[in-house]
């Protein structure tokens, strides 16, 4: 996937949504992998042209796994000209260590996506983009449907009242593939994930029924995403344009 595709498809959702507004500071969650590196890209040249100026800030927060290193990320925000805070954390060892989690992924979210945002209200941010791309939304929408018996996925946008933040997510008009296309194309260098459990969750497992369900129905994640968009789910059902 070339710039010029990711920049169209991540401004369809900027403005259908009307996830960002005159004047935000955006608090850019970036861990090393390809989606949120992906998205520093997009809000990076979005943040030249769009109407309603805005700025971006990227923060990566570092759960304390033996042998992550942020320096990538560093050096390309120093490349991009973004500012970069770095926030350390002992999450790895409270969950890993400490209390020795069977099923650790839903806490460490939570204690990650804390972090985050709590580092983003320091700098002065009033919104935060999470990199969840087209594949996050139907996978959520499986687990929802398997473990909860509801037919439900994450908003494009949710309002944190307790920390007065938005989330945005502008990457959802993105295909998994693409994401890996660009990539590929433009050489990103990528930081592996160095979680244990990396591979081995209900999300990895909603990924490989997803790409199974598709492989022996062509086009049917398509047609769950659209079911999605013309659903009275929150915040899907605010789309502005169709």
């Amino acid at each position: 996937m070339k710039l010029q595709k990711l920049l169209s498809l991540t401004r369809k959702a900027v403005d259908e949504f009307g996830l960002i507004e005159d004047g935000d500071k955006i608090a850019v969650g970036v861990s090393g992998g390809k989606d949120s590196l992906t998205m520093l890209y997009a809000l990076h040249g979005l943040m030249r042209f769009y109407p309603h100026p805005f700025t971006i800030e990227v923060i990566t927060v570092d759960l304390g796994h033996p042998g992550f290193n942020s320096e990538k990320i560093r050096a390309l925000c120093e490349q991009l000209s973004v500012p970069f805070t770095l926030v350390k954390t002992e999450i790895a060892q409270i969950i890993f260590e400490e209390r020795k989690e069977s099923n650790p992924c839903s806490l460490c979210a939570k204690m990650r996506k804390g972090a985050l945002n709590e580092m983003a209200k320091k700098l002065g941010c009033n919104k935060v983009a999470y990199a969840h791309h087209k594949d996050d939304v139907v996978e959520t929408m499986l687990l929802s449907l398997i473990y909860e018996g509801r037919f439900h996925t994450f908003s494009p946008n949710t309002y944190l009242d307790r920390m007065d933040l938005t989330v945005i997510r502008p990457l959802l008009f993105v295909d998994e593939a693409d994401v890996i296309g660009f990539k590929n194309k433009y050489g990103i260098e990528i930081e592996k994930s160095p979680c244990p459990v990396d591979g081995y969750t209900k999300r990895q497992y909603a990924k490989e029924l997803l790409q199974s369900l598709n492989q022996e129905n062509p086009g049917v994640k398509e047609r769950m995403f659209t079911a999605i968009l013309n659903s009275p789910i929150s915040g899907w059902d605010k789309r502005k344009c169709v």
